[in-house]
Formats: structure tokens, sequence, C-alpha cells
């Protein structure tokens, strides 16, 4: 017969008839604590973990209940009981809580890897997206070669024309080399007005533009006057002072174009290098990094149920700890709260057997 049986025989014989007990819910023994899963990164294994054997004050809830019905008879106070209790269970606890720790970590690691490479995957995507819906550009090459041609015979045919006119009168060519040049000078400016929606105006700019093309048209006029009837000569001032207003603005205006045309060329072949070179390189890194992801991940879960395990364990010893924590106190708290009502003589008797 135990401790607790004669106390609680004695006292049903000295006190009252009805029987008063304690809850005798059977508890189970603390599970053997589960090791580091053997999946874990080779690279950096974690060591076992083997739990330290319960004391046999502890191991045996007869003797716990004994301990609380001793501790309930006398004046001791419970305190230094349970921190024994708590501390043998917080040297099992740690340990675990240092493998949380590691594992955590570890899958921090392996997490800020994952980002990494699912960023890079995102960018890539991105990119090829990006590069298979560019177009190349559509440009008018046959069309500004045409209207260049097209520009350069009619300087060709001006030339020609004020080089007939002056001819007679000023037979050396390099004098008509030298009108058309500066009736033609309107073409080195940077923009003319004819084009613009809403130019800006000003005695400067139209003198700049129109001045040296007028002169040039007018001295044509006065050597066809010598030459030449007066209406001629006036169709002919017309004819030849429009061409050098817009003949070369035109001539300019087209080299541009086929500058831009030669450029939007130049850009198409590059986008269809870039996409032949680019896209198989960008589509077998983004396999590479799927693999790499896959293989973090299989690195992770295990290390991820390993963290769960251990933190099970954590919570079966914490409630373990609990669970002989008020069994503890549930003996003392019935053994004090039934002291006063025994005698001296059965008090004695209880703690001396």
């Amino acid at each position: 017969m135990t401790l607790l049986q004669r106390f609680r025989f004695l006292f049903r014989q000295s006190v009252a008839p009805n029987p008063v007990g304690v809850s005798s819910v059977p508890i189970p023994t603390v599970p053997a604590l589960i090791n580091p899963s053997s999946t874990e990164l080779l690279t950096n294994p974690l060591p076992a973990y083997t739990p330290e054997p319960l004391p046999d004050w502890l191991a045996d809830e007869e003797s716990l209940r004994d301990e609380g019905v001793l501790f309930g008879l006398s004046d001791a106070r419970p305190d230094g009981k349970l921190a024994q209790i708590r501390a043998f269970f917080a040297r099992q606890v740690a340990p675990l809580d240092d493998l949380v720790d590691e594992h955590t970590e570890k899958i921090g690691e392996l997490n800020l890897f994952l980002e990494q490479r699912e960023n890079r995957i995102t960018i890539l995507r991105d990119q090829i997206s990006d590069m298979r819906d560019s177009q190349p550009t559509q440009n008018y090459l046959i069309r500004t070669v045409a209207s260049l041609v097209f520009s350069v015979g009619m300087c060709v045919g001006n030339f020609y024309l004020i080089d007939e006119t002056l001819h007679p009168v000023l037979p050396n060519r390099w004098i008509a080399v030298g009108v058309f040049l500066a009736g033609m000078f309107n073409l080195f400016g940077r923009t003319s007005f004819f084009y613009e929606d809403s130019p800006r105006l000003s005695s400067r700019r139209i003198l700049a533009e129109v001045g040296l093309p007028l002169a040039t048209s007018v001295f044509v006029l006065a050597q066809a006057i010598q030459t030449q009837s007066i209406s001629q000569a006036i169709a002919l001032f017309a004819f030849v002072l429009f061409l050098f207003l817009f003949a070369g603005n035109l001539l300019l205006s087209t080299l541009t174009t086929l500058q831009t045309d030669l450029t939007i060329i130049r850009a198409n072949r590059q986008l269809i290098q870039t996409k032949e070179q680019n896209l198989p390189v960008w589509e077998v890194e983004i396999d590479r990094l799927s693999r790499e992801i896959d293989a973090i991940r299989a690195q992770k879960w295990p290390i991820v149920t390993t963290l769960n395990h251990t933190q099970a364990d954590i919570s079966r010893l914490n409630s373990r700890r609990d669970e002989l924590v008020n069994l503890f106190l549930s003996e003392f708290e019935l053994a004090r709260s039934l002291r006063d009502r025994l005698s001296e003589q059965q008090r004695k008797l209880i703690m001396n057997d």
C-alpha cells in the first residue's frame, strides 16, 4: 500500500464515510524525441539529440503523488519541488530550442535562395514576353529613295536651267554654279517655316530663308530679260524662286528620312539578331533556375518536416511538464486541505510510514 493509499484509508476511517479521491487518469510517459531527419542537407548534418531519462521521482507517478501528499501534510512550500520539475524539463527542451533555431535559420536561407531565383525567372519571362511582342518597325525606304532621286533631278534641272539662262551673258559655268548654290542657301537652314504648323516669324528669319533665293531669282531675271521676252523672264523668275524655296528643303527632308529609314532597318536587323541570340539563352536559364528551385525545395521540405517534429516534441514535453506539475499540485492541495482534519498522531503516522 502506497503512502497516498494509506493516507486515504486513514482519512476515510477517521473523518468521513465517503471517499475523497484524486483523478487517476493515466498519464503517458514521455515519448522518445525525434532525431533530425536523415534527409537533411548532407553538407551540414545536424547532430542527433537523445533525451535525458526521467528521474525516479518523476518517472513513477505514485512517487510524485506521495511527494505531493508529504508536502501538503508538512509546512513546506511546493515552490522548490515545482522549480525542480520545471528545471528538468527546461534542460530537455533547451537542445530542441537550439535545433528549432538552426532549422529556422536554414529555412530562411533557402527561402532567400528561392526568392532570388523566382525573381530572376519573373524578370526573364517579362523580357521574353517583351522581346516576342517587339515587332520590326515599318520603313519607307523605297519611297524615300524615289523621292530623293526626284529631288536630285529637280535640283540638277534647276542648275541647268540657270546655266542656260546665264550662259549667253556669263559664259563661265562656275558663275552658274555659284548662283545656284546661293539660291539653294536656304537648304542649310535647320527648318523652314513653310513646313511648320504655327511658325514664329520674324523679319530676321524671313530674310534668312527668303533673302538669298529671292535675290538670286532677281539676278537670273535680270539676265534673262536680255535674251528672252518679258513673259518668259517673269515665268523663269517665279519658277526658279519656288524651286529655290522648296527644292532645297525637300532634298534635306528626304535625306533626313533616308537616314531615319536606314536607322530603322539597322534596328530591325538588330532586333532579329537579338531574338535569335537571347531568347534561347533566356529560356535555358529559366529551365536551369526552375531545376535549382526544385532542388532547393527538395532540400527545404525535409528540414520543414524535421522542424515540425521538433516543435511537436517541445509541445509534448511542455504538456508532460504541465501534467506532472498539476499532478503534484493536486495532491499537495488535497493533503493541505485535509491536514487540519487529522490529529497530530495521524499525521505523524502517515509521514513515518
